[in-house]
């Protein structure tokens, strides 16, 4: 009997430690946004493989992990500070620090911990590196997050940190930043505009809420549709630009240039499409075209490249 209750003990133990150390894990999973910070990281070595004359798989993996660890340190200390605006939307509650199951001093070593060890990774690869992986977390948690609070203007403030991605990885590549980087930055950083608004309008009720200013002149109208629209079509010549062989070695066959203009009119259609109806799912439409978009252009890029 004695036997039998010490064997249902240790199995009962051995169930709470797996399910104790599984929510460990999806807490810092949530932390630091593994979702998207893997996105980042893909497009930082869709950018290196775009500026490489030979690859070399060191500085990829060395990429990777910094761009992860400086991505991951962003949103942990954007919870941070955010957690008081999180308890109050119903998207957010849930993340570790607003519920509890995660102190704020456990958070920020965290955030402390990804921000030396990513800065330093990416110093290893080359100095520019590691000072645009700084300027990006400082500017997306010292700028943006707390103006989000104060102006629908910390969307442009957060579309900075949010374009060093694809122009890091040339930069990466090179270890220079030119005029190629510099179109790769701007892609990246007029795209974040549909994006963002879209999924401003999505979550308007829930940002308003909790006081914060995701659409411009913070305002769910026509008027924020027609900067949507401005927007993606600023992205779109800025994504065709290479084609015109303005943007130094950094050139696309006219093919690739069409086929980059017809998922930029498809991202432009859902949004003409959401200033004539105003609803929801349109705007979730053009949200889901805009992350197609960053995910396929990309690759077409390289894929061009190769092609030369």
């Amino acid at each position: 009997m004695q036997k039998f209750l010490k064997l249902e003990v240790d199995s009962v133990s051995s169930v709470h430690t797996k399910t104790s150390i599984k929510s460990i894990v999806k807490d810092f999973k949530q932390l630091t946004k593994v979702g998207l910070s893997i996105s980042v990281v893909f497009t930082s070595i869709t950018g290196y493989l775009l500026g490489a004359e030979s690859i070399n798989y060191t500085t990829i993996i060395l990429l990777a992990l910094g761009g992860y660890l400086m991505v991951g340190a962003s949103n942990a200390f954007n919870q941070v500070i955010e957690k008081d605006i999180d308890a109050v939307m119903q998207r957010t509650k849930n993340r570790p620090l607003p519920s509890g199951r995660m102190s704020v001093t456990t958070a920020l070593i965290i955030a402390a911990i990804f921000t030396i060890a990513g800065i330093a990774i990416l110093y290893a690869i080359n100095p520019k590196c590691a000072l645009f992986g700084a300027i990006s977390i400082f500017l997306y948690t010292s700028a943006y997050t707390p103006l989000k609070a104060v102006t629908p203007l910390a969307v442009f403030v957060g579309a900075i940190p949010g374009a060093i991605p694809f122009m890091l990885g040339w930069v990466a590549a090179t270890g220079k930043f030119g005029i190629e980087a510099g179109f790769l930055f701007m892609i990246q950083f007029f795209w974040q505009f549909p994006h963002f608004w879209a999924i401003g309008w999505l979550q308007f009720e829930e940002y308003n809420k909790a006081g914060l200013h995701m659409l411009p002149m913070d305002k769910k109208d026509k008027g924020a549709v027609v900067q949507i629209i401005f927007y993606t079509c600023i992205m779109i010549l800025m994504s065709i630009a290479p084609v015109l062989k303005v943007t130094g070695d950094l050139y696309i066959y006219p093919l690739t240039a069409v086929v980059i203009l017809l998922l930029g009119l498809l991202m432009l259609y859902y949004a003409i499409q959401l200033y004539k109806t105003e609803k929801n799912t349109d705007a979730r439409k053009l949200m889901l075209a805009s992350v197609f978009y960053i995910t396929i252009v990309p690759i077409i890029y390289v894929v061009d490249k190769f092609l030369h």
